[in-house]
């Protein structure tokens, strides 16, 4: 799986690591109302603690919210004042000429959407907005031409020196396109679409890509899909990862009980002994369910993190520094989201 709770650390013709991170850090640990946290640009002390938002699910950390990752009053491009689906990247020493150490890829969810970058020298910041923003619009003559585009998704790939950015635009239709400096890029083509799953699935968006935990030279990828007007968890695998793709007909994962009726926002969780996947739901908190690591199972294990100040948390995406584990995720209501940060204690 890729850049973020990832699987174990099996070598894959791939080379990816189970966890976005420093490369020379090796520890055993492994859509929006306005976010009322700090809402300035700063490190951790600057961005204030909040109380930690206790895990419900044994085994599995704790986080403390940090605050807000950007300040959504500064930024030059901020179409819709959202800004959702974080995806965190160690890039000094992979990419061209790097702005900083991370790169966060994040997005206006509405149209017109656009993928965005800020880039920091450290997860707790400051994050600071690229200034060519978007990086990837909605109109990518003569690939496509779409309402929006939205959700990123970047994972590195040692193999080819390449960084492989998966977005969505429409919400039928997951797309790649892949980048050696992270800011510009170069258009690969459709992965994952509505026409490759069951007819009454509606939606194949918001999808991350992960090396698969056991199977080297595979990778899958978790998506939202919209069955019949319930949004639940599905997955697709490929040996390539600008082709091939196929799904599963059946859901990974659906909403259980006190979740809301709706789920999306998934990720791969490689600690634990893998197996896991966490996700929001329409209840407003992230949870985690185990599905093994041969994805043949569904049992939804409890509450991993509430927002305390925002409402809402969704999307999640990690990474690690110094041993210190960061969730990114979007915090506050559809149509006024943030992007926040919490650590785990």
């Amino acid at each position: 799986m890729d850049t973020d709770p990832r699987l174990p650390q099996n070598q894959t013709p791939l080379n990816q690591t189970s966890l976005d991170r420093h490369p020379l850090i090796q520890t055993p640990l492994h859509r929006r109302t306005l976010l009322l946290g700090a809402a300035a640009v700063g490190s951790a002390a600057a961005l204030g603690l909040a109380p930690p938002a206790r895990a419900a699910v044994p085994g599995f950390p704790t986080f403390t919210r940090l605050g807000a990752a950007l300040d959504k009053s500064s930024l030059a491009y901020n179409p819709t004042n959202e800004l959702i689906f974080p995806s965190v990247r160690y890039v000094a020493g992979r990419v061209q000429n790097p702005l900083g150490a991370w790169y966060m890829y994040y997005a206006p969810h509405d149209a017109p959407g656009g993928i965005c970058l800020a880039y920091a020298d450290s997860l707790d910041g400051p994050w600071h907005e690229y200034s060519g923003n978007p990086v990837i619009s909605r109109n990518w003559s003569p690939h496509y031409s779409v309402s929006h585009v939205s959700s990123p998704h970047a994972l590195w790939n040692d193999a080819d020196g390449k960084l492989y950015l998966f977005f969505h635009g429409e919400n039928t239709t997951t797309r790649v396109a892949t980048s050696t400096d992270g800011r510009t890029f170069t258009y690969e083509g459709t992965v994952m679409t509505t026409a490759m799953l069951p007819s009454d699935v509606t939606e194949t968006s918001y999808a991350r890509v992960f090396p698969h935990p056991t199977q080297a030279g595979i990778h899958i990828m978790l998506f939202m899909g919209n069955q019949a007007g319930t949004r639940k968890i599905f997955i697709g695998w490929s040996h390539s990862l600008t082709s091939g793709w196929q799904a599963k007909p059946q859901p990974l994962i659906s909403p259980a009980a006190g979740e809301g009726g709706q789920l999306s926002g998934a990720h791969y969780w490689s600690r634990n002994g893998g197996g896991h996947v966490v996700y929001h739901s329409g209840s407003g908190a992230i949870h985690v369910a185990d599905v093994g690591t041969s994805f043949d199972r569904e049992n939804h294990l409890g509450v991993l993190y509430t927002e305390p100040v925002a409402t809402r948390a969704a999307a999640p995406s990690f990474a690690e520094e110094n041993g210190r584990l960061h969730m990114f995720y979007e915090a506050g209501q559809r149509g006024n989201t943030n992007i926040a940060i919490a650590r785990a204690d």
